[in-house]
């Protein structure tokens, strides 16, 4: 509603302040928690004796009615009551009478609002930890069904050793087992109650901190009733866990949209994650992956959003802090997004083995292994480097590869290119078999590497 301000100011000012001062638009999507708090609260209050046994039960009760009404969708969300909180109570003394008023006794929106958000981003978190699993059991199944397909590795993005598929869908996981480890470790630290910080110095209420903190579920109250209300480091602890599993799906979003080029042709994504384009009907393009490209970018804002909004507050609760829940509810619903997606690409793409496969019989794979051989003769290992160098430019000048250069021109270069080593040193096949420690591509250790990684991701936390 506007005033009249005598001509002197227009009456926008007014709208936008109410605009400005609204949050209900966004934090409604905290409901869930604002009840599950509102009810430990009057239970605490009821402990403490502010509260009868009978109002603790109305309170709790009516709660309950309205979490039903926003299940059906038959809440209004009113936006002159500014946010969850206001909507909710409001609706409480409408149902109550007078006592919905009594559960703001020792409680600030202050308190109310952090102990809500750390409920929220708790349970988000648990949901990109699960979905991160998703992604992860993909990734190994298709490690699984892969193991015998074989395929460069890659330095500076140019063919570098012959590996295999499953190897190198494995550091993909890697990636994420460490991103879970990071939303994992957030979410313990956030795991603490602000319930009883009240607005900034706590209440004179003889409230049972510990008590309500362990009905949410929490580990315990915070200690300090300023930086409970006032801080909001937890959640660019989990912007931030975010923002790096974002540049990790990018990365794995970059490689698919490579592989599935007809250059590399290593990968054909199915029809349901990917579309053709508007005017050139043969095209098929790999949207999924430039997709999650592209969300990689907000959740890296995210992260600086939500630090550019705490690093010039005082401590205490100010009112910039509002600005604080759409970034961090952006970032899970970027990054929830990106997860499912790639998890359905992965699952149904297609490994084109034998295009993978041919890829090893180009740009010279086995050139370590034949310095490796010719170490094994006993030459220093950069002589050995030296003496292959050579024959790999012989090679080019040729315009053959490096093991198809004819055993004249080996001997010609070291005389100690010859034997029956020499056939294995320059099979891709066999030189990934030689590599066989731990983190390596051979198949045993490829196996065993699988096994080891369920058994991590499944370890409890």
């Amino acid at each position: 509603m506007t005033v009249a301000r005598g001509g002197r100011l227009p009456e926008q000012i007014d709208a936008a302040m109410e605009r400005l001062n609204t949050s209900v638009d966004v934090d409604c999507e905290l409901w869930r928690e604002d009840i599950q708090g509102s009810i430990a609260h009057a239970r605490g209050l009821g402990r403490a004796n502010v509260l009868t046994r009978s109002e603790v039960e109305r309170l709790v009760q009516g709660l309950e009615q309205i979490r039903a009404e926003i299940e059906r969708g038959e809440f209004t969300w009113k936006r002159e009551l500014e946010d969850v909180h206001m909507n909710i109570e409001a609706r409480l003394t409408e149902i109550c009478g007078t006592v919905g008023g009594k559960l703001h006794t020792g409680r600030s929106r202050n308190d109310q609002v952090a102990t809500d958000l750390r409920l929220w981003a708790r349970r988000k978190a648990d949901e990109a930890c699960a979905a991160v699993e998703g992604l992860a059991e993909a990734i190994l199944g298709a490690a699984e069904r892969e193991l015998d397909t074989l395929m460069p590795a890659y330095t500076h993005l140019q063919r570098a050793q012959p590996s295999r598929l499953s190897h190198h869908l494995l550091a993909w996981q890697e990636l994420l087992l460490r991103d879970r480890g990071r939303l994992r470790d957030a979410r313990a630290r956030l795991n603490e109650s602000p319930l009883g910080a009240g607005a900034v110095a706590g209440t004179g209420f003889a409230l049972d901190r510990a008590g309500v903190a362990s009905e949410l579920g929490f580990d315990g109250p915070t200690q300090n009733s300023i930086d409970a209300t006032g801080s909001r480091d937890f959640l660019m602890e989990l912007a931030s866990a975010l923002g790096i599993l974002g540049v990790h799906l990018s990365r794995i979003g970059e490689e698919i949209v490579l592989w599935s080029s007809q250059e590399f042709g290593f990968v054909a994504l199915s029809a349901a994650f990917s579309t053709s384009s508007s005017m050139m009907p043969q095209k098929k393009n790999p949207d999924v992956a430039e997709l999650v490209r592209g969300k990689a970018a907000r959740l890296m804002g995210s992260v600086t959003t939500l630090m550019a909004l705490e690093k010039g507050l005082c401590f205490g609760y100010g009112r910039d802090l509002q600005e604080d829940k759409r970034p961090i509810m952006d970032a899970f619903e970027c990054a929830l997004l990106s997860l499912y997606a790639l998890t359905g690409a992965i699952a149904t793409a297609e490994w084109r083995r034998e295009r993978l496969r041919a890829a090893l019989d180009h740009g010279h794979l086995c050139a370590t292994d034949l310095a490796d051989f010719l170490v094994q003769q006993g030459l220093p290992f950069r002589e050995a480097h030296h003496v292959v160098g050579a024959l790999v430019r012989e090679a080019e000048a040729r315009g053959v590869q490096l093991g198809e250069l004819s055993p004249e021109v080996l001997v010609a270069a070291h005389a100690s290119l010859v034997g029956e080593g020499l056939r294995a040193a320059l099979d891709p096949a066999a030189a990934v078999e030689r590599r066989s420690l731990i983190g390596g591509p051979a198949k045993a250790t490829v196996q065993r590497a699988i096994v080891t990684a369920r058994q991590r991701w499944s370890a409890p936390a």
